[in-house]
């Protein structure tokens, strides 16, 4: 039977007892060979330094036997921009994700294996659990020497980073990196989507470098090593549970999957400002965590931290299929928030609120609403990126630079350029911001696709980004709470504007694209860059009062800090305007191909910012569609999704399409 161990108890009276229970020699050296640690702990504690005792079970040491599994190479194993990920009957495949695992253990030096402290746990969406467990198992049979567990395999992308870098251990052990078991914002359930990534010890994404060398091993893998008579252990109690093998003892612990993170953020932002904007009367607040992680630390953070009513939280519980949703936080998506912030196709029954914000599964995406106002991804960034050092703490100092991803909007630049601030645009992927960040070269980073984030992590950050927001509404509302008028969403959205311009923003999502279709798209629009005078010839065609194309290329980046380029990377179009046409294929999809199709006009003149973004954007859509021979290529007569800035959500119908070639048409 297991035996929960007394701190006070010595380590001499402990071995005693196991010479009387009757284990062999061998297995009670298994005991002694921490001593040293244990007389260091007993040290600490007289001296008052020492860390808070463990509740430890050390499950009557059993000794697991390492097991050697013959396996075969599977298909289809490369890692995206975010992982693997693929449906969970394609997880539930023999060997499936064995294989991957022990290929990640593969591509890993010795030292990142042997010994060493990883992280294990996700977004619970489903599988979950039964991967946590099979985790641990092949964790203890390739000589890791201790897992960490957020209580219930709950820990939010943006949490695991900071665990990572941040959390450090009874015995002073600090992790070397993770496995995080999420498919981000792609649904979840038995017959959806599960996925697996792996992180590094810098709290990011694994580099291409890493990711190249897995899919390498996966081609070749022929075993695969577990501790198969390791009995699972409870991840819902916090606790840490100890085993005995042949290289010393495995430990598993289980902890507060909130706590780490609260503490990071309590460090950035100015909890006693948004405390008083979050308790004013003036002021409403709403936040939807679409049934994903997020939900485990809504109520933390925002109701006991910062005062905020519980109902003022939307689907805060934490569900293996997000409540049968979908958890993106965009305006097809996050329908009830979007109800509620007075962006719904019907006039909500109460006043919306002042503020409303949703994440997705996994917690590293954002969305920003106002009352019946919605505020794209790329103005996101850079209103946080003009707003920083005044309003959030951390960054009182300044910002060592911004970046943003290709695709995203050029709104970032902008303020980049105001400021006086290194920027840089890099391909789809957070690890990109991560080498920045890393080399001191980066502060503030987005992405249009709802990703935001910041230095503190190697993540994007959706919880941080909602902060972020109400720390900027705090500083900008602090003389005004008790009287004067609020400073809403909007007011800040449009002065921003104002002062540097607005990028007319739209993107098309056409999802599940038969893979060959797709790529005969692209390299059509590759083809085509061969001759400017060309497509400007076929441009004038269609519209006259489209300005021509001044540069064509398919992007490239080398990153300035290791040297490494990364090609094919998307398809662009820049127009003598600054407008921009970019075709990208995106890896985050389990089936399929998904084509994303970026639609950006900007203009500077504060008289037109207020324009009604279809008619800004009509002419640019006519020839994205017309130009790229979309619906010829992928036989689809309209989007999956359509994002667009400040408008209502909708996806579009077929017959409906054909109103975009004249007027960009939201059905209302």
């Amino acid at each position: 039977m297991a035996r929960f161990l007394n701190p006070t108890e010595t380590l001499e009276g402990l071995i005693g007892m196991f010479y009387r229970k009757g284990l062999q020699d061998y297995e009670v050296l298994k005991l002694q060979f921490n001593l040293n640690l244990v007389e260091t702990f007993y040290r600490k504690r007289r001296e008052g330094t020492a860390a808070p005792a463990r509740t430890t079970n050390y499950k009557a040491m059993v000794m697991f036997k390492i097991s050697s599994v013959e396996t075969t190479p599977i298909d289809g194993q490369k890692p995206g921009t975010s992982g693997l990920r693929k449906k969970v009957k394609v997880f539930l495949q023999p060997h499936y994700l064995h294989n991957f695992v022990q290929s990640t253990f593969n591509a890993l030096t010795a030292e990142k294996v042997k010994g060493a402290t990883l992280v294990v746990s996700g977004d619970g969406r489903y599988f979950s659990k039964d991967a946590i467990q099979i985790i641990i198992k092949m964790s203890a049979a390739n000589g890791v020497r201790q897992v960490w567990i957020g209580q219930n395999g709950l820990l939010s992308t943006p949490a695991v980073s900071a665990v990572i870098r941040e959390r450090v251990g009874a015995d002073g052990s600090k992790a070397t990196g993770a496995f995080i078991l999420t498919a981000s914002h792609n649904p979840g359930g038995p017959h959806e989507d599960f996925g697996i990534k792996y992180n590094m010890e810098n709290g990011g994404p694994a580099p291409e470098a890493i990711t190249d060398k897995i899919y390498e091993n996966t081609k070749s893998l022929k075993e695969y090593f577990i501790a198969e008579d390791l009995p699972d252990v409870d991840i819902s109690t916090i606790g840490v549970t100890s085993f005995g093998g042949p290289e010393g003892q495995f430990d598993v612990e289980v902890f507060d999957s909130a706590s780490d993170y609260v503490k990071l953020m309590k460090s950035i932002f100015d909890f006693e400002s948004i405390q008083k904007l979050l308790q004013s009367a003036k002021f409403s607040f709403c936040f939807d965590a679409l049934h994903g992680v997020a939900g485990a630390y809504a109520k933390r953070i925002f109701v006991e931290e910062l005062g905020a009513n519980e109902s003022s939280l939307l689907n805060c519980t934490p569900k293996e299929d997000f409540g049968g949703g979908h958890p993106d936080p965009n305006l097809t998506y996050a329908k009830e928030l979007v109800a509620r912030m007075g962006l719904g196709k019907t006039n909500p029954e109460q006043e919306p609120p002042e503020f409303g914000a949703a994440a997705d599964g996994d917690a590293d995406r954002n969305m920003v609403l106002g009352k019946r106002f919605f505020v794209t991804p790329s103005d996101s960034v850079a209103i946080i990126a003009a707003n920083a050092v005044q309003a959030i703490p951390y960054f009182s100092g300044g910002l060592k630079g911004v970046a943003r991803s290709m695709p995203t909007s050029a709104a970032l630049d902008v303020v980049a350029k105001h400021l006086n601030l290194k920027f840089f645009e890099v391909p789809t992927g957070w690890k990109f911001f991560g080498n920045l960040m890393d080399a001191g070269m980066c502060s503030v980073c987005g992405e249009e696709s709802f990703g935001t984030g910041s230095d503190h992590i190697r993540e994007k950050d959706g919880i941080w980004a909602v902060l972020a927001w109400l720390s900027i509404l705090a500083y900008k509302n602090k003389d005004n709470l008790n009287e004067g008028k609020l400073i809403t969403v909007e007011d800040i959205v449009t002065q921003h504007w104002a002062k540097y311009g607005r990028h007319y923003y739209t993107r098309y999502d056409y999802e599940n694209v038969d893979a060959g279709a797709a790529k005969e798209l692209m390299a059509y629009l590759v083809e085509l860059q061969a001759s400017l005078p060309d497509v400007n010839k076929i441009i004038k065609g269609i519209r006259s009062d489209v300005s021509n194309v001044a540069e064509a290329n398919e992007f490239e980046y080398k990153d300035p800090v290791d040297g490494s380029i990364s090609k094919h990377q998307g398809i662009r179009y820049l127009f003598e305007d600054g407008s921009r046409l970019v075709f990208r294929l995106s890896g985050t999809g389990s089936e399929g191909a998904t084509i994303r199709l970026y639609i950006e006009q900007y203009e500077k003149d504060s008289s037109k910012t207020g324009r009604d973004s279809q008619d800004a954007l009509a002419p640019l859509v006519e020839v994205a569609l017309k130009l790229s021979k979309m619906q010829e290529f992928t036989g689809r007569s309209a989007p999956t999704i359509l994002s667009h800035d400040t408008e209502r959500p909708d996806q579009i119908s077929g017959e409906n399409i054909f109103m975009l070639l004249n007027r960009v048409h939201m059905i209302s």
